[in-house]
């Protein structure tokens, strides 16, 4: 159908799924295999490419063609892993030309149905990829990262298009958290950026989560059984304990918009010893920390009842919302208004309920708010994105392009 479909079919071919949990980085090597492969092919457009052999991040420069040497560095910035919520190895995308608003038959008897996904009916008529079911897609963030190349290859083979001095780069593991931990800011020599991470046709976010993570280790006391009245301490009862003293209101089920929460995300235990994994969210700062000083609130109850050091959380910060940090640079957002509005786009603008490189970036000089992609129902075997809207996520960082080529 066209070069931006090739390209994104191929990337979703190559398995960057990213290992959360791990201390190398990035956490898995062939990551690097997609990010060599995009460096070689941006080289051959003919722009100005360095890969971080040892981290993986891929820079790219456009300079000025239109004489604004001197202008405003505009930057546009995607990840290349996959989560590990589902595989992403052996990726068999499926297109689906003309969707007629039915169900979409996928491998071992799944479908995709708008019954259970009812975003699907929004997009009659469009040609639908997605997985084959045995794996996710990959649309975040390949679909970004094809809509860059393609917006690269494009300014690179159309030199009568005139553009002002513009930035590419490509990152790993941003979904474990931490695709940013060795950017280099000043090697990427931007004055502001986009990411283009984002879910359906028109979305634009430049406000997300307060994040922490919430290690929690609980030291129980093993007696036999037949013998443990008055004696025994239950770590996972414990634990037990501890989850049903937070809000239930405030369990992400439960949550939407600018709701926060805390999560549950992981535990393994037993009577002796039990840990588990939370993560705590909210877009308010002030929320945010209240929610910290809640969850070690509970803790130092639980080691009053059950005796000193029985509970240990770790609470660990991990990025912040970045509204604060774009605000004084909200051109970044108006004229992402403006380039989806030239596009035939309405403007979406909601909090992420998440987190993106930019948010990391945001807080380190580089204001770096969050485009669209196209894409649905990420991180899981229904995932999809609609060519077209692939294909505005195109037109509006073109339309950025031009808005900032006389900055």
């Amino acid at each position: 159908m066209s070069e931006l479909l090739d390209r994104f079919l191929s990337y979703t071919a190559i398995d960057t799924e990213s290992v959360p949990d791990v201390e190398q980085f990035p956490s898995s090597e062939k990551q690097k295999n997609l990010l060599r492969l995009l460096a070689n092919q941006l080289a051959e457009t003919g722009v100005e490419v360095a890969m971080d052999d040892k981290y993986g991040y891929v820079y790219a420069k456009l300079p000025a063609n239109n004489g604004n040497n001197g202008g405003y560095k505009l930057g546009f910035i995607s990840h290349v892993d996959t989560s590990s919520a589902v595989s992403g190895k052996d990726v068999k995308a499926i297109v689906t030309r003309n969707y007629d608003g039915g169900d979409i038959a996928l491998a071992e008897g799944r479908t995709l149905s708008p019954d259970e996904f009812p975003s699907l009916r929004a997009h009659l008529g469009k040609t639908i990829i997605s997985s084959d079911g045995t794996t996710l897609l990959g649309a975040d963030d390949k679909a970004g990262v094809a809509v860059i190349m393609q917006a690269v290859r494009y300014l690179m083979t159309h030199p009568e298009v005139k553009h002002g001095e513009l930035r590419v780069a490509f990152t790993p593991d941003e979904e474990v958290g931490r695709g940013t931990d060795f950017f280099d800011v000043a090697r990427f020599d931007a004055n502001g950026a986009y990411t283009v991470d984002g879910g359906g046709l028109g979305e634009l976010e430049y406000e997300n989560f307060n994040a922490a993570g919430v290690k929690v280790t609980i030291k129980g006391k093993s007696v036999h059984p037949g013998s443990a009245k008055g004696a025994m301490i239950n770590a996972n009862l414990v634990l037990m304990e501890l989850q049903q003293m937070l809000p239930v209101e405030q369990n992400p089920m439960y949550t939407e918009g600018y709701e926060g929460f805390f999560h549950l995300d992981s535990m393994q235990g037993t009577c002796d010893e039990a840990m588990a994994g939370y993560i705590i969210r909210d877009h308010d700062r002030n929320k945010f920390e209240a929610k910290k000083t809640l969850f070690a609130t509970v803790c130092d109850f639980l080691n009053v009842k059950y005796g000193k050091g029985t509970v240990t959380a770790e609470i660990k910060d991990s990025y912040y919302n970045m509204k604060e940090m774009v605000l004084p640079h909200i051109h970044l957002v108006d004229n992402a208004k403006t380039a989806m509005q030239k596009a035939g786009v309405t403007p979406i603008v909601t909090p992420i309920r998440g987190g993106t490189d930019g948010a990391r970036l945001s807080y380190e000089g580089l204001p770096c708010p969050n485009l669209f992609t196209g894409g649905y129902n990420f991180h899981g075997r229904y995932e999809y994105i609609p060519y077209e809207d692939m294909e505005k996520a195109l037109e509006v960082v073109l339309n950025l392009v031009d808005i900032y080529k006389d900055r």
